[in-house]
């Protein structure tokens, strides 16, 4: 039953003050017409003003009939700025002041009514509710809110509030434009993106479950030892840490200490890693030429584990000391870490090849828990042209596409020529020195992507 037909049904009140007034108007209405039709029938003309006098009011009457009843049917007029609208809830729209975007998750008792009285709660504070989704529980089911919360109302008041509706385990973290997409659309986009590209799938789960660790744990090491990390095909669900079979061997572990995860998220990270194994090894082809400043065209584009044979021998070609400043230690060993930087799985990798097809650069971005690294690898005959400057560039534009908040690249400090490649990338740099290894620390939250640069002339080259 609406609001209006509640209201035309409702019994009025008697009031006796009313009836009176009524009945003194009518006896005074019929007092003025008898005395009128006294003072005009005893003129010459008089029926004849009576009969006019008659025609007129029925006239009046019909046409107040009629334009009673054809504005009994207009919509209502709309209420006045600042004033309450018909329903109960309160019109947020018209709460004065400025309002945030809030993801709110909170675990209330599956009974009837109880996300009645929540929502109930949050519109008395001028809460809207944008999206909501529900995960149902063994007991009890946790409710997660996208809301526009009004921005003189604090996180701690908000969390009070739905404690006192029934809520518990109430978790809350700000919001942007991009939680606004519905939670279907938002799936689709990263089941979309995991199709295409084998390296999407650690940042599909990254962000379909919000904040958390991601590690990807191999079956076998980079030493060739087996290093018994298994884990059941339907995976394991453990409060607060996911694990999940990795299609191309090893695990998958998720973890999330400040939330624990719903049967329902598991469910889709499943589907997820379910998409990536049924559609076996894959990484887009597209590629592009350039000109290096003393005319020579090299070809960048995408690397895999097909990459491997080329990796190891342009491995080969390079002198101990290049391997040295990449891998930052003895070099005996360092065609085995190939195997593993080529995977997907753990980041994505540009490999850079000249006209003849021979490979000589390798750039990668690799997927280390919460932070992202930058490496580079240049033969020794193409250094000092600006591969490594180009690659690094282009590296830190697919992080920034993938919504990274930090690169970070680990060399030696006598490495001058790396120090000058994070430099040119005019973005805020952190240096930690320890025992001769320096970590530069990029820091991309409020940089814009920008459009990948051109080769510049004359630039220093990279290990």
């Amino acid at each position: 039953m609406t609001d209006v037909t509640s209201a035309k049904s409702a019994r009025r009140p008697h009031h006796w003050r009313r009836d009176v007034i009524e009945l003194a108007a009518l006896f005074t209405a019929v007092a003025v017409a008898d005395a009128i039709a006294n003072l005009i029938g005893h003129q010459p003309d008089g029926p004849y003003l009576l009969v006019a006098s008659a025609v007129v009011l029925t006239a009046t009457a019909a046409f107040h009939t009629w334009w009673a009843r054809r504005h009994s049917h207009a919509p209502p007029p709309a209420p006045a700025a600042g004033a309450p609208a018909a329903s109960d809830a309160p019109d947020t729209s018209a709460v004065p002041g400025e309002t945030v975007l809030w993801r709110m998750r909170t675990t209330v008792r599956d009974v009837p009514g109880s996300l009645a009285a929540l929502c109930t709660v949050l519109a008395g504070h001028g809460i809207d509710i944008l999206t909501l989704q529900t995960h149902p529980l063994a007991q009890g089911t946790v409710d997660e809110f996208l809301l526009r919360v009004p921005a003189s109302l604090p996180a701690r008041e908000l969390s009070r509030a739905v404690a006192a509706a029934g809520g518990s385990s109430t978790w809350t973290e700000r919001a942007d434009t991009h939680d606004l997409v519905d939670a279907p659309t938002r799936i689709l986009g990263l089941a979309t993106r995991t199709a295409l590209d084998a390296a999407e799938l650690p940042l599909a789960l990254r962000q379909l479950l919000g904040r958390c660790t991601i590690h990807s744990l191999p079956a076998v090491s980079v030493t060739g030892r087996a290093t018994g990390e298994t884990a059941p095909v339907e995976g394991v669900l453990e409060e607060t840490v996911m694990r999940l079979r990795d299609p191309s061997g090893g695990v998958i572990t998720v973890e999330r200490p400040h939330l624990p995860f719903t049967p329902t998220e598991f469910a889709r990270a499943r589907a997820l890693v379910e998409l990536d194994a049924r559609l076996g090894p894959r990484v887009p082809r597209g590629e592009q030429v350039l000109t290096l400043p003393e005319g020579n065209e090299i070809t960048v584009r995408r690397a895999d584990r097909a990459d491997l044979d080329a990796a190891v021998a342009m491995h080969g070609r390079c002198s101990e000391q290049t391997l040295r400043l990449r891998y930052h230690g003895p070099v005996r060993d360092a065609d085995r870490y190939l195997e593993h930087l080529l995977s997907p799985r753990f980041g994505r990798t540009l490999a850079v090849q000249t006209a003849s097809g021979r490979m000589v650069a390798l750039g990668h971005l690799l997927w280390d828990g919460d932070e992202t690294e930058v490496a580079l690898l240049v033969e020794d005959e193409w250094q000092r042209r600006g591969i490594g400057s180009e690659l690094l560039a282009r590296l830190v534009a697919l992080a920034v596409e993938a919504g990274c908040e930090n690169v970070y690249a680990v060399t030696q400090a006598s490495n001058t020529g790396m120090v000058a490649a994070m430099r040119a990338l005019s973005l805020p740099l952190d240096y930690q020195i320890e025992e001769g290894t320096l970590v530069i620390t990029a820091r991309l939250a409020a940089t814009p992507a920008r459009p990948l640069p051109q080769l510049p002339p004359y630039e220093q080259a990279e290990h």
